[in-house]
C-alpha cells in the first residue's frame, strides 16, 4: 500500500516538474518587440531573421535576440571640428545629421558600430567639402555644402542599410580678425548704400523742383498772355465804344449844330463846378463872368430836347432853333 501511494506521489511531483519547465522554456522563449524597433534572432549565433514589433516565440537556449535596432529617424550631432579653407582660411563648423535605419540586420552586421562610423564618415567628407572651398564660399553657400555632404554621406552608408536624410550645417565660426573685417565691410557697404539712396532722393527732388518751377513758369505764362489778350480785347471793346459814342456826338452836332456843342460844354461844366463845390477846402466859390453864359446853354438844351421830340412825332423837320442871348452881366 505504501509502495503504490509512493508511486504516485513521484509521478505527481514528475508531472508538476514537467509542467513548470514547461513553462520556464515558454516564457524564456516569448519575446515582445515594442514598436519602432526591430530586434536580430541568432540561431547558434547566426542571423536568421528580424523580429518586427509585436510578440514572438523563440527557441531557448537555441535562439536569442541579437541586437535591437532603433527604426525611427535620428538626430546625430556632429562635434566642432576646425577645417581649413582652399584659401587657408581656419573656420569652426559644427554639423547635425539626420538618418533612418532601413535595414535592421546590414545596419546590425555590415558595420562594427553604427554611429560612430556614421560621424566618422561625416566628418572626413565635411573636411573635405569645405576644404575646396574658400572662405566666402564656405560662409554663403551653406546649401551647396549641405547638398553635396548628403550625396557623399548617403551614398557611403548605402550598404549599411541606411538612409542619410539630411544633413545641416549648425554654425560656421570665422576668425575673430575675420570677423571684424566682414563687420567693417559689412558697414562700410551700408552706409555706400545709404549715401547712394540719398543721392538719388536729392535728385528726385530736384528734378520734381524744377519740374514745379517750369510748370509754375508755363502756367504764369499762360496767365500773362490772356490777361494780356483779355486787356487788349478791353482795350479794343473801349476804343470801339468810345468810336462809337464820337460817331453819336458827331452824327449830333451834324444834325443839331452849336446846341449840342453847348449841350457837351454845359455837362461838363456842370461837373467841373460840382467838384469845386465838394471841395472840404472851399468855403467861397467865385464865378467868373462867363458862368452867366450857362443859363443861356441850359436853355439851349431844352430847346435841343424839344426839337428832338418833336422830331420824333412827325417827319417834318423842326425849324432852327433860336440862339438865347444872355444880357451881359455888370461889373459890381
Amino acid at each position: 500500500m505504501w509502495d503504490s501511494e509512493g508511486r504516485l506521489n513521484a509521478d505527481v511531483i514528475a508531472l508538476a516538474a514537467l509542467v513548470f519547465v514547461a513553462l520556464v522554456f515558454l516564457i524564456m522563449g516569448v519575446r515582445v518587440v515594442k514598436q519602432g524597433f526591430v530586434y536580430t534572432i541568432e540561431r547558434l549565433g547566426k542571423y536568421t531573421l528580424a523580429a518586427e514589433p509585436g510578440l514572438h516565440l523563440i527557441i531557448p537556449f537555441i535562439d536569442r535576440v541579437g541586437q535591437k535596432v532603433n527604426m525611427m529617424e535620428q538626430v546625430l550631432d556632429i562635434p566642432g571640428q576646425e577645417i581649413i579653407t582652399a584659401d587657408n582660411g581656419m573656420v569652426g563648423v559644427d554639423a547635425v545629421v539626420f538618418f533612418q535605419v532601413l535595414d535592421a540586420g546590414k545596419a546590425a552586421y555590415e558595420v562594427s558600430s553604427l554611429y560612430q562610423a556614421i560621424m566618422a564618415l561625416t566628418t572626413t567628407n565635411l573636411r573635405t567639402v569645405m576644404g575646396s572651398m574658400d572662405l566666402d564660399e564656405t560662409l554663403s553657400k551653406r546649401d551647396e555644402i549641405n547638398a553635396r555632404l548628403l550625396a557623399v554621406v548617403d551614398h557611403a552608408t548605402s550598404p549599411w542599410g541606411v538612409k542619410i536624410t539630411r544633413v545641416e550645417i549648425k554654425d560656421i565660426r570665422p576668425p575673430h580678425d575675420i570677423s571684424e573685417a566682414m563687420a567693417r565691410q559689412m558697414k562700410a557697404e551700408r552706409l555706400k548704400r545709404a549715401e547712394i539712396l540719398e543721392a538719388e532722393g536729392d535728385r528726385a527732388s530736384q528734378i520734381l523742383r524744377a519740374e514745379g518751377e517750369k510748370q509754375s513758369a508755363i502756367l504764369e505764362s499762360e496767365g500773362r498772355k490772356e490777361a494780356a489778350f483779355r486787356d487788349a480785347e478791353a482795350r479794343e471793346r473801349s476804343a470801339e465804344a468810345e468810336a462809337r459814342a464820337t460817331r453819336m456826338v458827331s452824327d449830333a452836332i451834324a444834325q443839331s449844330g452849336s446846341q449840342a456843342i453847348n449841350y457837351f460844354v454845359a455837362q461838363e461844366y456842370t461837373k467841373a463846378v460840382a467838384k469845386f463845390a465838394d471841395s472840404p477846402n472851399a468855403k467861397t466859390i467865385l464865378f467868373p463872368v462867363e458862368a452867366t453864359q450857362l443859363i443861356g446853354t441850359l436853355g439851349g438844351i431844352g430847346e435841343l430836347a424839344k426839337e428832338a421830340l418833336r422830331g420824333s412825332d412827325g417827319d417834318t423837320p423842326p425849324p432852327a432853333p433860336r440862339r438865347p442871348t444872355v444880357p451881359p452881366a455888370g461889373r459890381g
